[in-house]
C-alpha cells in the first residue's frame, strides 16, 4: 500500500518525499516534540506513486492453495486447517482488538502540540488497480487507529487515510466539517471518477454524514459503525457532571502512578466513582474502555478528564448539527449497529437513520459492544463484501468490481451452509471426456470459460450444496446469475429478510442479463444459469423435475462468441426433504395474500417481459413447503458441449436452437437417470445414512448405488 510522505521539518525524525504538490490541506507538524513513531505510520501531505495489480484475478481470483509445498485442492487446504488454522486467523485470535489498539497507541497518542491531521497507516504495497480513498474519521478516543485490526485487508482494496486529532486538540465540530469536507473535494477534483468512503465511528459517524450534507454532488460512500447522532436519547449526556465531580480524585493519579496499579481496573473505577452518583452508570458507560489492566495508562493518555470533557461537548453539537442537516444526505450508506452498545442505543438508532436516508442498509451485530471495528470477529472488508459496497467508478460492477472469497470466508460461508449438506448428504456424478460416468466432479472442465445450465430445485434448495461442492473438491468458484430480487434491499413483507442472501453474494452472484453474462464469459469465469428462473425454483404442485425453459437460444449464441464449454446438469432430491403444500394457484386464491403479492410484484424488477404464457415472469412467493425426514441429494453432470469454433455457425438462430435443444434433453436425460438410479440407493435415508457413519465414523463419506 502506498504510504504518503510527511511534511515535516529537517528536524523531524520522518522520510520527507518529493512529491506533487498535496491536494488537501498542508498540516505540517512542528519539529519539537514529534515522537518518532513506527515505520508503518507516516504523517501525509504528499504522495508516493501508487502501485497496483490486476483487477480480474486467474481462475476466477481464487488463489492457487499450495499442501506440504505442492498444489493441492481446496479441500486439502481446508482439512489441514482444521487442525491448524491460518496464520491471520491465529493472529487475529492470539491478539485482541484492544492489545493490539493499545499497543500502537501508546506513541502516536502522545501530545505534540500540533494540529489534527491525515496519516496512512501502511507501508508501501500492492492493491487493486484504481483503489478508491478511504478515509477513516474516529470516534471520541481520537487517536485514528480505530481500524487496526483491518489495517492489511483493507489496504489491499483501498488508499487508506486516517484522521489523528491530538489529545489537546480543541477544535470545534464545525471546523472538522470543513477539513475533511475540503480533504474531499480536492481529491475528489483529483480523481472525479472514484468514489470516496468516509468511514466513521461513534463522533467520526457523525462527522461522517456532516460533510455527506454538505457535498451531495460528490460520490461518497458511508460507512457508520454506532453513529453518535443519538447522544441526546443516551446516557453518555450524564457524565458530564460526573466528569466534572471526577476531576479532583483522577487529577491525584497520573499515568506514572496508574502504570504500576496491579488487579483488576474495574475495581479501581469502583473505587473512584464511589461516592458519587450515578456510580453504577457509570461503570457500565466506561466498562468498554478498561477491559483489562494495562491499557488503563494508555486511555488516561488519550482522554484525561479535561479531553473527555470536550470530547462529550462535541458529541453534543454533532449529534445536533448532524440530525438538523439528514434531509440532505444523499449518499449510499451502510449503517453497522451493535445490539450490547453500553454507551449508545445504536440499534434503535440505525433503524431511525434507514428510514430516514434514502439509500441506506443496515448490518447488526446482536452481541457486539461499542467500539465495534476493535472486536476480532469482525472483518470489515467481509462486511463490505457480503453487500457488495465495494466500487471503484460510479456504480458497483458485480463483475470487474468483484473481490473473490477467501480461503477464511469461504470456510465461513460453507460452514453456514453444513447442515443442508449434513441432511442431504449429496451425491455428485460428472462425465468424462469419453462419455464414461464418475463419482466426483473430475468430468468438469477447468478452464473456463464454463457455462452450466440445468434444473432449479423448489426454492433454490439445490444451490448451496452445489455451490460449495465444487469450490471443496475443484478450487472452482462458480459465478451464479442471479434474479434481480437478490440484490434488492426493499422490505418485502412475507418474502424472508434479504440479509440471507448476503452469502451468496459474498461468493459472486451476478444479476441476470446479458451485460453480466457478457463480462462473466469475458473474463473466463465458471457461470451458473437457470434457464428455467423461478418458474423453476416456484414452481406448482405436480411439476417436479419439469423444465420451464423459453424458447429463446440466445445464451447459446453468447457462449459460443467465446467458445465457451456448456455442461448440462440435472438435480434431483427435492421431493424427498419436504411436500409442496399450498402453491402460488393456492396464494392467490386468498385476498389479502394476493394484494401483498401484487404489491411486492411491483417492487420487483421483471424478467421475460415479452415472453407470454406459463413460460413468462412469475410473481416471486414464498410456497408453503412442509419438510420431511430427509432423503438425498444427487447432482449429474452429463456431456460437455464444445462451441469453439462454431461461432459463426451459432449465429444463426436455427443452428443455435438445435443445439439448444439438444442441450435441453441432456438436462431432461440426467434428471432421468438419477430418479431411476437413486432408487437403488441403500442409503438414501438419512436414517440409513446414520447408522452407517455411527459404525464406521461420523467423518466418513457415505455410499451410494453403483453406476
Amino acid at each position: 500500500m502506498a504510504a504518503i510522505g510527511a511534511s515535516l521539518s529537517p528536524a523531524a525524525s520522518f522520510p520527507v518525499y518529493s512529491c506533487q504538490e498535496p491536494s488537501q490541506t498542508v498540516l505540517k507538524l512542528k519539529a519539537k516534540g514529534i515522537p518518532i513513531m513506527p515505520a508503518r505510520f507516516a504523517f501525509s501531505v504528499d504522495r508516493v506513486p501508487e502501485t497496483s495489480m490486476t483487477a480480474i484475478l486467474p481462475n476466477n481470483g481464487i488463489p492457487s492453495v499450495k499442501v506440504n509445498g505442492e498444489e493441492g485442492t481446496l479441500a486439502e487446504k481446508v482439512k489441514r486447517s482444521e487442525n491448524k488454522k491460518d496464520e491471520e486467523e491465529e493472529e487475529l485470535n492470539r491478539r485482541s482488538g484492544w492489545r493490539s489498539y493499545v499497543e500502537q497507541s501508546k506513541e502516536i497518542a502522545k501530545p505534540d502540540g500540533g494540529p489534527p491531521r491525515w496519516f496512512s497507516p501502511l507501508e508501501s504495497g500492492s492493491r487493486l488497480d484504481k483503489s478508491p480513498l478511504l478515509l477513516f474519521l474516529p470516534g471520541i478516543d481520537g487517536v485514528g487507529l480505530g481500524l487496526t485490526l483491518h489495517h492489511q485487508k483493507l489496504g489491499s482494496i483501498f488508499d487508506v487515510w486516517c484522521l489523528h486529532i491530538p489529545v489537546a486538540d480543541r477544535t470545534p465540530f464545525t471546523e472538522f466539517v470543513k477539513i475533511v469536507e475540503k480533504t474531499v473535494r480536492s481529491e475528489h477534483q483529483r480523481l472525479p471518477n472514484r468514489p470516496i468512503y468516509l468511514v466513521g465511528e461513534s463522533l467520526g459517524g457523525c462527522l461522517a454524514m456532516a460533510v455527506a450534507a454538505h457535498i451531495p454532488d460528490i460520490d461518497v460512500v458511508l460507512i457508520l459503525a454506532n453513529p453518535a447522532t443519538s447522544f441526546g436519547r443516551s446516557q453518555l449526556q450524564l457524565l458530564t457532571p460526573l466528569m466534572e465531580a471526577m476531576h479532583g480524585p483522577l487529577s491525584l493519579f497520573p499515568p506514572e502512578i496508574l502504570s504500576s496499579i496491579s488487579g483488576d481496573p474495574l475495581k479501581l473505577l469502583d473505587n473512584l466513582v464511589r461516592g458519587f452518583p450515578l456510580q453504577n452508570t457509570a461503570k457500565e458507560l466506561l466498562e468498554d474502555f478498561i477491559t483489562f489492566s494495562g491499557s488503563l495508562p494508555v486511555l488516561a493518555n488519550i482522554l484525561p478528564i479535561e479531553t473527555l470533557q470536550w470530547k462529550l461537548k462535541l458529541l453534543k453539537s454533532g449529534s445536533a448539527y448532524v440530525n438538523s442537516r439528514l434531509h440532505a444526505i444523499k449518499a449510499q450508506t451502510l449503517i453497522l449497529c451493535s445490539g450490547n452498545d453500553r454507551l449508545l442505543p445504536s440499534q434503535q438508532e440505525g433503524e431511525r437513520l434507514c428510514q430516514l436516508l434514502p439509500r441506506c442498509e443496515l448490518g447488526k451485530f446482536e452481541g457486539s459492544g461499542h467500539f465495534l471495528f476493535l472486536e476480532g470477529s469482525i472483518d470489515l472488508v467481509t462486511v463490505i463484501k457480503r453487500v457488495s459496497f465495494y466500487r471503484r467508478g460510479k456504480y458497483h460492477d458485480y463483475v470487474l468490481d468483484f473481490l473473490p472469497p477467501t480461503i477464511n470466508e469461504a470456510k465461513e460461508e460453507i460452514k453456514a451452509n453444513s447442515l443442508i449438506n449434513t441432511l442431504t448428504s449429496p451425491v455428485m456424478l460428472s462425465t468424462l471426456e469419453d462419455g464414461t460416468i464418475v463419482k466426483g466432479l473430475a468430468g468438469i472442465p477447468s478452464e473456463g470459460p464454463v457455462l452450466f445450465v440445468g434444473y432449479h430445485m423448489m426454492l433454490g434448495l439445490d444451490l448451496a450444496p452445489l455451490l460449495s461442492g465444487i469450490f471443496m473438491e475443484r478450487n472452482i468458484l462458480v459465478r451464479v446469475l442471479g434474479h434481480p430480487f437478490l440484490f434488492s434491499r426493499k422490505e418485502m413483507g412475507i418474502v424472508p429478510e434479504l440479509s440471507i442472501f448476503d452469502g451468496v453474494k459474498l461468493m459472486g452472484v451476478v444479476p441476470v442479463g446479458p451485460t453480466g453474462f457478457f463480462k462473466l464469459l469475458s473474463s473466463k469465469s465458471h457461470i451458473l444459469l437457470y434457464p428455467g428462473g423461478i418458474r423453476e425454483a416456484f414452481h406448482r404442485k405436480g411439476e417436479e423435475y419439469k423444465l420451464f425453459w423459453p424458447e429463446q437460444p440466445e445464451f447459446i449464441r453468447m457462449a459460443a462468441r467465446f467458445g465457451a464449454k456448456i455442461v448440462p446438469f440435472g438435480t434431483v432430491g427435492e421431493d424427498d426433504i419436504g411436500n409442496l403444500l399450498f402453491d402460488y394457484d393456492d396464494i392467490v386464491k386468498i385476498p389479502p395474500l394476493k394484494s401483498a403479492l401484487e404489491d411486492l410484484t411491483k417492487d420487483i424488477p421483471q424478467l421475460r417481459t415479452d415472453v407470454v404464457g406459463e413460460l413468462g415472469n412469475q410473481p416471486v412467493h414464498i410456497p408453503g413447503f412442509f419438510p420431511k425426514v430427509p432423503g438425498r441429494f444427487y447432482y449429474y453432470f452429463g456431456k460437455t458441449f464444445e462451441t469453439e469454433g462454431r461461432k459463426l455457425e451459432l449465429k444463426d438462430r436455427e443452428k443455435a436452437h438445435e443445439l439448444y435443444l439438444e442441450i435441453k434433453s441432456e438436462v431432461e436425460r440426467c434428471l432421468d437417470y438419477l430418479k431411476e438410479k437413486r432408487e437403488s440407493d441403500p442409503y438414501r435415508s438419512i436414517i440409513s445414512r446414520s447408522l452407517y457413519q455411527a459404525t464406521h465414523g461420523f467423518t466418513s463419506e457415505v455410499p451410494t448405488f453403483e453406476i
